[in-house]
Formats: C-alpha cells, structure tokens, sequence
C-alpha cells in the first residue's frame, strides 16, 4: 500500500478528482455566480482566505477549472432525458474517457426537488444513488448526502455579510464536511 493510500484509509477521503481538494477539516467555500472572464457566464469559487479555488466558464458544457485554469470537470448535459440527466467527465476530455459521474433528478415530475448522483455512470445497474441532493438549489437552499451510511456532504446557504444581511441569490455559501473532494462537490451543485 502507498503512502497516499494509507493516507486516504486513515482520513477517509473521497477522492474523486484530485486528492489535492480532499480537505481534513470542514470547509466554507464563497461561490460567487459571476465569471472572471470578460463578457462570458460562469461561477467563481473562493476559499475562506478569500483566494480563487475554482472557476466555472459555460458555454454548451460546465468546465470546472482550478485557480490556475486547469480543466479539473468537463459537465454535459445528457439529451435526450426525462430526468434532466447530466455527466460528469475528467478534465476536458469529453470524447476519450467514460463519465465518472451522472446527476439527475430523482422523478420526471417537477415537484421533487431530489436529485441523484451515480458514480461510474453506473445508474442503470445500480438500485440506489451514491449521492442525493435535497432541497432547492435555484434557492440556494440544499444538502447533500451520501447514501451508505447516510450522513451530509455538503449543504448550499444563501449567504450572509458579516452583519447578518442576506446577500443575493449570486453568492453563496458552500459548507464542505472533512475528507469529501471539494472539486468533486462544486461539480454536482453547479
């Protein structure tokens, strides 16, 4: 066994994406609904330092980008789909490499608000999700779940200044629990 494997086994990290995101403390991130780019949609993710994390650029897919520009997630949405299917692909490389995993909504009816997340894209064999999302996201108001054992991932909260005024819908607070892959995470809500 490596090193980075007993690592992982002694702080139960989830790594999906990079082992780099892996956090051995609960994490808040800031997630700001604006591009760095001129004239271009997408999100900004910050650190509790205040330093860029992630940035999201959107165009026909969600490329999910470290601090520096490195494509970490490639999401594409899945026609056609009852569900509102979409996939989650490494780096940008949509073409070569099998999902790793699919997002979808839980019924075709819209008044559930649960969303599913299959690992490997697995969800035609599998029976359950790995991961579910409750709540309403376009609210800014959600937590995630693992689904064996059940216990919460990650939670969406509309964020507040430091007097306790509720900012806009476009920034918003994302509570990462220890261990979970913080690339990995910003790449299901968004």
């Amino acid at each position: 066994m490596s090193q980075n494997d007993s690592l992982c086994e002694e702080l139960s990290l989830q790594v999906i994406v990079d082992q780099q995101f892996c956090c051995k403390t609960a994490t808040t991130l800031t997630v700001w609904n604006k591009s760095l780019l001129f004239a271009a949609e997408g999100f900004t993710v910050f650190d509790s330092n205040g330093n860029l994390l992630f940035r999201v650029d959107t165009d026909d897919s969600l490329l999910l980008m470290d601090a520096l520009g490195k494509p970490l997630l490639t999401l594409r949405r899945k026609h056609p789909s009852l569900h509102q299917r979409w996939e989650g692909f490494p780096g940008n490389n949509v073409d070569d490499h099998k999902p790793l995993f699919t997002v979808r909504r839980s019924s075709i009816l819209p008044m559930n608000d649960c969303v599913e997340v299959f690992m490997n894209c697995g969800f035609i064999c599998k029976p359950c999700a790995d991961y579910e999302i409750e709540g309403s996201f376009s609210d800014r108001c959600c937590t995630i779940y693992t689904t064996a054992p059940r216990m919460p991932a990650a939670e969406v909260k509309r964020k507040c200044s430091g007097t306790g005024t509720m900012l806009g819908k476009d920034v918003y607070t994302l509570y990462i629990e220890r261990g979970f892959d913080q690339a990995f995470i910003m790449g299901i809500i968004i």
